[in-house]
């Protein structure tokens, strides 16, 4: 398991002088990492965390980054929207292509009042019928910015797409008639997740694989597996992402 250390953020800092506690900016992304941690004491003063690309699964250590503005988690092992209420300046949070089953989870995103945009795309919850109208209608806080404000303007942002007042007004109307339907498809989301942790833990107690066969069966060198590993959508589960991972570790040093 790859964690953050203070040498890998030092790294990042030499523009800084390799003073980490007053950086504002920092990018950890493609690393590995599979725990988010000491970022929260460490450098409180960030505004701008990159962590797209790693193995992330939970969202968690970043209460006390009062100051962060904008958090990019794209591309992880992500299945809930939770621990961000400390981070009362933040104005986007990108969780493009993770495993957000949970869409009642991005309730919790309304102790963000200043969060601006929020993108959920190549998520599961964004195959729920009535997915849009509910986080529409869930936080109302999305909004344009500050600098749109001044000119009045109705449009807000989910998913890099306007929302218009219209489209707030028909979604509010529709969302009792919305809410039975969207518990059940977050229920069958979370019964089919146990399933497959099940079966995750039965294959690797029985020593079986469940890295995906595109990778199983590229056996020459290929430059681009790895580019193509990190940028494929979520077809597989965190288990197998995970293991999929290893699977390329071993064979870059099996090469060396």
């Amino acid at each position: 398991m790859v964690f953050i250390t203070e040498e890998m953020i030092r790294m990042r800092a030499e523009h800084n002088d390799k003073e980490i506690c007053s950086l504002e900016e920092v990018s950890l992304h493609q690393q590995n990492i599979e725990k988010i941690e000491h970022l929260d004491r460490w450098c409180r003063n960030l505004k701008i965390l990159y962590l797209q690309n790693n193995l992330i699964p939970r969202m968690e250590n970043l209460g006390h980054l009062k100051k962060l503005q904008y958090l990019n988690l794209a591309l992880n092992n992500i299945e809930v929207i939770e621990n961000l209420e400390g981070c009362e300046s933040l104005e986007k949070l990108d969780l493009t292509v993770n495993f957000v089953g949970r869409l009642s989870s991005v309730e919790r995103l309304k102790h963000n009042p200043h969060l601006t945009e929020l993108f959920l795309v190549g998520n599961p919850c964004t195959k729920f019928q009535g997915y849009r109208e509910y986080v529409v209608v869930a936080l109302p806080q999305l909004k344009v910015s500050p600098e749109q404000e001044a000119w009045k303007s109705d449009l807000q942002w989910l998913d890099g797409a306007k929302i218009s007042r219209s489209e707030r007004i028909r979604a509010c109307q529709r969302m009792e008639e919305l809410k039975g339907g969207l518990q059940e498809q977050e229920e069958e989301h979370v019964r089919r997740r146990q399933r497959e942790r099940q079966e995750a833990h039965i294959k690797e107690s029985r020593g079986v694989t469940s890295t995906p066969l595109w990778v199983q069966e590229n056996q020459e060198e290929d430059p681009g597996l790895e580019d193509r590993f990190w940028n494929t959508p979520c077809e597989f589960s965190p288990e197998s992402r995970v293991e999929a991972h290893r699977h390329l570790e071993e064979k870059q040093r099996a090469a060396e």
